[in-house]
């Protein structure tokens, strides 16, 4: 198995709900480390752009909005697989469709606001790891 690293965002919904605690212990408890994080306030700038791969799609304006409407807590997550593990321990995008026990499940409260982020690629991982967060600050 190899050690990855992917994104993971705990979105607005869920930190307004005090749940970040329980979404990163449930992370640490699932093997996944916790290399760097930080508690961030997406400007409408910042959201477009992380999410400029969506523009052209029907919800793209209403995601910028959700992802602006209060503070996220970004992290890159570390592990054996961690971009699989990640997807797996969020669950569906959906929560109707999300497996019990999963955060989103747990969580999220329709598919607009779904709790988590977290990257569906190596390659992505990546990506969005860098655009938050320069080299130095993960370790």
């Amino acid at each position: 198995m190899a050690i990855e690293r992917t994104l993971s965002i705990i979105k607005p919904d869920a930190t307004r709900k005090n749940l970040v605690g329980k979404i990163i212990a449930r992370f640490e408890e699932e093997g996944l480390k916790i290399a760097a994080a930080r508690k961030v306030w997406l400007s409408r700038q910042e959201a477009e752009g992380f999410y400029a791969v969506h523009r052209e799609r029907p919800f793209f304006g209403e995601l910028v909005e959700f992802m602006t409407s209060g503070p996220c807590v970004v992290m890159v997550l570390e592990g054996e697989n961690a971009v699989a593990r990640n997807r797996e321990i969020m669950g569906a995008t959906n929560p109707a469709e999300a497996a019990e026990g999963t955060l989103r499940k747990l969580y999220a409260a329709n598919i607009g606001e779904n709790a988590v982020h977290g990257s569906d690629s190596l390659e992505n991982a990546a990506i969005e790891v860098a655009y938050f967060f320069r080299g130095t600050e993960v370790f």
